[in-house]
């Protein structure tokens, strides 16, 4: 009860109760001796017999303060005993007791900045207090704040622990551990009772018999009335006997605890909940200021029981119970008095007390059992929400409690029953039930229709009963968002700062602190407090930024919130060390100088500019004289005079790569009119804890957050700044952990999926059992019956989850959030290159939003349900076709996000629907972008769009799993890959116009698809090589998981990339065919090249793609002939049967001409070994063989008529070729490919080649083959007409 706390000290100043003015008319109040009978009977000793009238000291106002002074008297012993407490016989260290956690811990904790709370963050960490004891009996107490592994007891300073052996486990240390009910020395025996979160453990020691014990107090509550509890302490017996004594051997308390648990310790900071008689607590009260305040107690009592009757002059006795003030000015000033000296006592007692009660009260409702009714969670949030409801008690918890390490977040959760019974979850949902497995894309795919009557009424109770538990949970909830609701109060601002300021402070330090650890142990806020602690803060937002709206009609509603742009750049706002799109803030802020002076109105100092790209920033402060001999000019930007860095602008709890505007000197300049060089106005950019309320909200000539408005932007405001940057926060409380938890959360909805369909195959074989075998009969009915039991546990459970994480009211804040950063990024775009200062955060958030309302929060709920969702999708599909290629953004994962959301939005035909609605000029660009060659970018996932476009119009391709693996199961069905085939039509035709618009977009777009086919092919038989002779190895037989999962990523990428040649050839066929265009017969040539390389390579007889193939090996699932070969198929059909007469003859012949043309390649398609004779019927294939023949739910009659066709007219054709066929020397044959003959020569250098190799070549190259000289250009060349030239010549 020291007075040394200064933070709500009361003043000191003199009430002016013994001036002479006031003499006379205080004492005429009250007759002269009555008052000093009343004084005497209020301000006499506690423990002293009042004096007699006649030899006491007679007492009125004027020199009351002396005789207090005398009163409050403490004998000097008594303060020195106070202030050397710390040596007291028997005990050594510190007075003050707390957890040492400088030096004496081991392992990874968080210990409260108290001292007294710990919570383990690594396997098993151990910490010990700062003070010992050899000598005498001491206790201390322990609140078990969870009931996991921890050994709790005593230990020497020469115990060593690690991260497997703690208290206990070492000799001369000492521990009960109540979870599992054992003691530990070195060696283990069963030991007391188990321990309980909430439970408290007293842990004594006497030094003078050499023994050690432990008391446990149990939490009891009582069935019939949850809200009461009771303790029941429990002696556990003498644990230990015979401890080393002596020289050298003091004992600490100590513990040792697991990842996640957690403690509170009280040495005696506080009265003990449990003292034990004859057991000292090993931190002593402050014995001088109890006595004070004992004293000053008693005068309050006796006023409380004393009245004054001035017409009988005399005092009146009276129960304190009726005591009324009635404003007797005597009363009234001795009560000041005596709350002037006791307000200095209870200035440091208050503020520990708030502190001590709000931790206190964090424990209980983090720790506290859940009830049916929630009752204890409700009581503990209404006490907090009245202590927060005092405006100081309020701001003193925000600056000094909330928000350090988990704190104010844990009122926010809603923790998950550990047992179904615990929650009363039968009694609230008597029936359960447990819904179908659902396709992502809507409720088209819900099963209901398919119900009986008896499942529609157990699902009809079962809602009800989840309706009961929601109503319940709601109500917490409800106190959970007041409470958020008097946080973000900013009328409070009376003597102060308002609560929200304080809060904004906080709350960005909460969000650096998670920010910093994101991706490495440990998270400082676990992930499931997160998802609560921001839906209750959306709530809060929006409920003070529509009441904004409703007082200021210029400003917007919620519903269309959104964040300026200029928050990104003008530095008000701390993003930490976030990535922006556009790269670091220091290469932005170089490059994009002259933007944000020209629609920013920022202009940068380019000296300054220069210094913050060093390393080593000068943050010194500029001499006063020189300040005042700068000439006016220099204020300027754009001076002529060098500007060294003003102080005012150093801020060293800035980051290095936030310090935009606190490195340079800035200007505004208002776009309405130029301002004069006196007119500009700077503007400093402080850290969050040096910010007032008018740097955020702004005042007449400075907008605050808002400052540096783009002309895009509108002038009048969305609601209050300080708003924004809550809205700014809780999108990034989404990126740091909300949407992994929401994916986790998923688990349990897959679990009971999971036991269902177990359910459903157990049903199903006990329908099927013949009833003679009694003996699998009872295996199947105790497996049916263990899995309805789990079943009927994992659905009361995914009530719990649907009503805390999963509800229609949740599903709407991520909604929300959605909009949200959908305008943010749309506004952003606008700022033109600017757009580049945003953190990356808001386009993640904005997908991964999107991902979750799809794919989280069915079945109960579908996306389809919530308001403007078709316009939703559309805007999102704008923003992803413009961005996922914007030059703008510069970030690998960030480009490969949206990349991958793209590439999963035209799997699905809501979503594809939406692409198509968004404007033609975004379609056409967004082709124009998949078109791009590939060579110049990532284009895996370019291909996979282009392939999903065209799925369900390709030859044989309208299957959703491929035929080999419909006996398995996925792993996944609602995977974007396993969707039903969805092609667009419209971008198809997109893409053909496009690639017919320019000579050179068609060639350069697939000479880099041929490129790309080559290398993932051969990539692929270099592999199946290697796998095949691993496994051929006796000394290996094993293949390494990654090289399978490389070898069918590159046979998956070969298959996509001949369906997207079959879609171009399909759509744009004269790109091939028709010859005269200039690279026509070119990339023809390679098509045929490559098509008869696949052909050779998959169709061979006992080659080795059947042998890795017939492996079946995990991994290679989706290897197999069908893919590829009808892949294949499919451009060849285009080619020779579909194709116009003229077009369907050079294909024919370029085919042909290819040295690796193999008839028996195209017969293997069908089942036949061996070309048919014209003019004959096919014969049946063979069963054992590969045909499409066997595909018939996969090809059409239509479509093997079409391939059977080809197949005669390559025979017919290939017959006639073999006939008019001449013999060719060796000299005339190209010296690259020895597959055509010479008829192309290089200029100037004269070598010579076909054509296809030289254009082939040219593609990429433009060095000759052999001399490597420049190729000018390339002219035919003919043997018969060079020969009678060179004649003629001679």
């Amino acid at each position: 009860m020291a007075s040394k706390g200064a933070g709500m000290a009361f003043s000191r100043k003199s009430y002016g109760l013994t001036s002479d003015a006031e003499k006379s008319r205080v004492t005429g109040i009250v007759h002269e001796k009555l008052l000093d009978d009343y004084l005497h009977r209020i301000f006499s000793s506690t423990g002293r017999a009042p004096m007699a009238a006649t030899s006491r000291k007679l007492l009125n106002f004027q020199n009351l303060p002396e005789h207090l002074d005398q009163l409050l008297h403490v004998d000097e012993e008594a303060e020195e005993e106070e202030e050397s407490q710390g040596q007291v016989e028997g005990r050594l260290g510190p007075s003050t007791v707390v957890l040492d956690h400088t030096g004496g811990f081991e392992g990874l904790l968080l210990v409260d900045d108290d001292l007294l709370g710990v919570i383990g963050h690594s396997n098993f960490g151990t910490i010990r207090s700062t003070t010992c004891v050899y000598k005498g009996k001491w206790v201390y107490e322990v609140l078990i704040s969870s009931q996991g592994l921890m050994q709790i007891g005593w230990c020497t300073i020469n115990c060593r622990f690690n991260q497997e052996e703690g208290v206990g486990d070492t000799h001369n240390s000492y521990a009960y551990d109540g979870n599992r009910v054992r003691k530990w020395n070195v060696t283990t025996t069963n030991y007391g009772k188990a321990w309980a979160a909430g439970d408290i453990v007293s842990c004594l020691i006497d030094l003078d018999e050499g023994t050690l014990s432990f008391c446990l107090h149990i939490l009891l509550s009582t069935p019939s009335d949850p809200p009461f509890c009771s303790r029941n302490g429990v002696s556990l017996g003498t644990a230990f006997e015979n401890l080393s004594r002596g020289l050298g051997m003091a004992y600490f308390p100590a513990i040792s605890l697991s990842f996640k648990e957690s403690v509170a310790f009280n040495f005696g900071s506080r009265p003990l909940r449990y003292p034990v008689v004859g057991y000292r607590p090993l931190q002593d009260p402050p014995s001088a200021d109890l006595v004070r305040a004992q004293e000053l107690l008693g005068c309050f009592q006796a006023v409380l029981s004393v009245e004054l009757d001035p017409v009988q002059g005399r005092l009146v006795e009276k129960e304190s119970s009726e005591w009324q003030l009635q404003g007797q000015p005597t009363v009234l000033l001795t009560l000041a008095h005596i709350f002037h000296r006791f307000a200095p006592l209870l200035d440091y007692e208050v503020q520990d007390c708030l502190k001590q009660l709000m931790m206190s009260l964090l424990r209980l409702y983090r720790f506290s059992p859940i009830v049916p009714d929630l009752a204890l969670q409700i009581r503990y949030l209404r006490l907090t929400i009245a202590i927060l409801s005092h405006e100081k008690s309020r701001k003193f918890l925000l600056s000094h409690v909330l928000f350090d390490v988990l704190r104010s977040v844990v009122f926010f959760y809603i923790k998950s029953p550990l047992r179904v019974e615990e929650a009363g979850l039968q009694e609230l949902i008597p029936t359960t039930w447990w819904p179908h497995r659902s396709s992502r894309e809507g409720k088209e795919s819900k099963e209901v229709k398919d119900e009986t009557s008896e499942e529609r009424l157990r699902r009809r109770a079962y809602e009800r009963g989840c309706q009961r538990l929601k109503k319940r949970i709601e109500v917490v909830e409800e106190l959970q968002v007041q409470i958020l609701k008097l946080l973000l109060n900013n009328q409070d601002d009376n003597g102060g700062e308002a609560s929200r300021y304080i809060f904004l402070t906080k709350f960005r330090k909460f969000l650096q602190e998670n920010a910093s650890s994101r991706g490495n142990m440990p998270m400082l806020c676990p992930p499931e407090y997160m998802v609560c602690f921001l839906h209750r803060l959306i709530s809060a937002l929006r409920y003070y930024w529509d009441e904004y709206k409703a007082s200021n009609p210029r400003a917007t509603f919620s519903e269309e919130a959104y964040i300026p742009p200029q928050v990104f750049y003008n530095g008000k706002v701390d993003y930490f060390d976030l990535q922006r799109l556009g790269g670091l803030l220091s290469h932005l802020r170089k490059t994009l100088k002259d933007d944000l002076a020209s629609k920013a109105n920022i202009l940068i100092d380019p000296l300054e500019l220069q210094a913050a790209t060093m390393d080593d920033l000068d943050e010194d402060e500029e001499p006063a004289p020189a300040a005042a001999q700068r000439p006016m000019q220099a204020l300027a930007m754009g001076g002529a005079l060098p500007l060294p860095r003003p102080s005012w602008l150093s801020s060293p709890t800035l980051g290095r790569a936030n310090r935009f505007l606190s490195t340079a000197a800035v200007s505004l300049m208002t776009p309405r009119r130029p301002l004069s060089t006196s007119e500009k106005v700077k503007v400093r950019t402080l850290s969050a804890e040096q910010r007032t309320r008018e740097d955020i909200e702004g005042s007449q000539w400075n907008e605050g957050l808002l400052v540096g408005r783009p002309p895009e932007e509108p002038e009048q405001p969305l609601t209050e700044n300080s708003l924004l940057e809550v809205l700014d926060g809780a999108i990034m409380m989404y990126n740091l952990s909300v949407h992994q938890q929401l994916g986790k959360m998923v688990g349990v909805s897959d679990d009971v999926n999971e036991y269902a369909m177990a359910l459903r195959d157990t049903e199903d074989k006990l329908r099927r059992c013949p009833k003679r075998r009694k003996d699998i009969l009872a295996e199947l009915t105790k497996s049916q019956k263990v899995f309805s039991e789990k079943l009927d546990h994992l659905s009361r459970r995914l009530a719990w989850v649907h009503a805390t994480v999963y509800s229609q009211e949740k599903m709407q804040d991520i909604y929300w959030l959605l909009r949200v950063c959908l305008r943010t990024i749309e506004h952003g775009d606008r700022t033109g290159p600017l757009f580049a200062f945003m953190p990356e955060f808001y386009l993640s958030v904005a997908i991964n939003s999107y991902s979750a309302l799809k794919n989280y929060f069915g079945p109960v709920h579908s996306m389809e349900e919530l308001p403007g969702y078709e316009e939703t999708l559309t805007r999102l599909a704008a923003i992803l076709a413009k961005h996922f290629a914007d030059t703008r953004i510069v970030g690998t994962d960030i480009r490969d996000s949206l990349m991958q959301a793209l590439a999963s939005y035209v799997c699905y035909p809501n979503s594809l629907r939406a692409v198509e609605r968004i404007p033609e000029e975004q379609r056409i660009a967004m082709v124009r972008s998949l078109l791009a060659p590939y060579e110049q970018r990532p284009w895996a996932q370019t291909n996979w769009i282009l392939v999903r476009l065209w799925r369900g119009c390709g030859f044989g391709y309208r299957y959703t799993r491929l035929p080999h693996l419909l006996k398995t199961k996925p792993e996944d069905a609602n995977l974007p890959s396993l969707q039903k085939p969805c092609p667009s039509t419209l971008l198809q035709q997109h893409m053909a116009d496009l690639l017919r618009e320019g000579p050179d977009v068609a060639p350069s777009f697939l000479n880099s698809v041929l490129n790309q086919l080559n290398w993932a092919f051969s990539e692929f038989i270099g592999m199946i090589q290697e796998i095949q002779q691993a496994a051929e190895r006796l000394e290996r037989n094993f293949v390494d998981s990654r090289q399978l999962k490389v070898c069918a990523t590159c046979f998956d990428l070969s298959v996509s990339l001949l369906r997207v040649l079959e879609m171009t050839i399909t759509l744009v066929p004269e790109i091939f065919l028709d010859w005269a265009q200039p690279t026509s017969e070119m990339l023809l040539r390679r098509l045929a090249q490559l098509l008869n390389q696949v052909l050779n390579r998959v169709t061979a007889e006992r080659n080795l793609f059947d042998r890795v193939v017939t492996l079946r090996l995990p991994g290679l699932e989706s290897v197999d002939h069908y893919p590829i070969l009808v892949a294949v198929t499919g451009i060849l059909v285009r080619l020779l049967v579909h194709g116009p007469a003229s077009g369907t003859e050079r294909a024919t012949s370029v085919l042909l001409a290819d040295p690796c043309f193999q008839l028996r390649s195209i017969c293997y398609l069908l089942g036949q070994p061996e070309p048919p004779t014209p003019g004959t019927a096919l014969p049946a294939p063979d069963q054992k063989r590969f045909s499409l023949q066997s595909y018939t739910d996969y090809i059409s009659v239509e479509e093997l008529a079409q391939v059977e066709q080809m197949l005669a007219h390559l025979t017919s054709a290939s017959a006639q070729a073999a006939a008019a066929s001449l013999p060719t020397s060796e000299e005339d044959l190209c010296p690259i490919c020895y597959a055509h003959p010479i008829s192309a020569v290089f200029q100037p250098c004269g070598h010579k080649s076909c054509k296809a190799c030289i254009n082939q070549h040219l593609m990429n190259n433009k060095d000759c083959f052999f001399c490597k000289a420049t190729i000018v250009s390339v002219e035919d060349w003919d043997k018969a007409a060079s020969a009678s030239a060179t004649s003629s010549a001679a």
